[in-house]
């Protein structure tokens, strides 16, 4: 078939683009799906309890991974400042991932356990009163805002559908695990979990002025 021809029939042209695009897919994704580091969850991974969980949802809601990446890449530049580099089954329950591509602010992919509840609490109500420089947005609403318990639970049978491995005794207990905590309370709980299964003393720390 002469290339001539291709270029003056769309229709050729997309149909070949097409099965080009579709054998090409199914070499890269077939393979990698099948390997247990994908598909299993790492060593200490589980899936996030209710009060993480809703502030998971949160952090989604409020557009944090538009600036935020959880994806440290295997470079020593990365790895010294934020610590070991993200493994794929940190992500088998994470829907949708987190990974990100700009970082306007720092990785947060091991924040877990860096700053204090308070520092955080003060950090999210203004950024300022903590990094003078900052440029992140503040979020006094999450303070008054109340996580729904009942979405909560519901969001975990969903995702148990999913393979999410919840106990029946998990998702009956959401509304007490949750209690009467706010947004804020629930973001603070996600973020104080992020990175936490890596061993500590793999994980340089930061100074304050390193959170955006």
């Amino acid at each position: 078939m002469k290339h001539e021809q291709v270029e003056r029939n769309i229709g050729l042209m997309g149909i070949l683009i097409l099965a080009v695009i579709s054998v090409a897919g199914v070499v890269e994704i077939i393979p990698l799906a099948a390997q247990a580091e994908i598909i299993e969850p790492s060593p200490g991974i589980v899936p996030h309890p209710p009060l993480q969980l809703a502030g998971r949802d949160v952090y989604v809601s409020e557009g944090c991974y538009l600036c935020h990446s959880q994806q440290i890449r295997p470079f020593r530049a990365e790895t010294r400042r934020y610590g070991h580099y993200s493994l794929a089954g940190e992500s088998v329950y994470e829907r949708p991932f987190q990974w990100g591509s700009k970082r306007t602010g720092p990785d947060l992919a091991r924040v877990g356990g860096r700053y204090s509840d308070e520092w955080h609490r003060v950090h999210l109500l203004n950024p300022r009163d903590v990094v003078p420089e900052s440029n992140m947005p503040s979020f006094p609403w999450l303070a008054k805002r109340k996580v729904d318990a009942d979405q909560v639970a519901t969001r975990m049978r969903v995702l148990r559908k999913l393979g999410h491995p919840y106990t029946d005794e998990q998702i009956s207990d959401a509304a007490a695990a949750i209690g009467d905590a706010t947004e804020l309370d629930a973001m603070i709980a996600y973020l104080q979990a992020l990175g936490t299964n890596i061993g500590r003393n793999e994980r340089p720390q930061l100074s304050a002025a390193g959170g955006k």
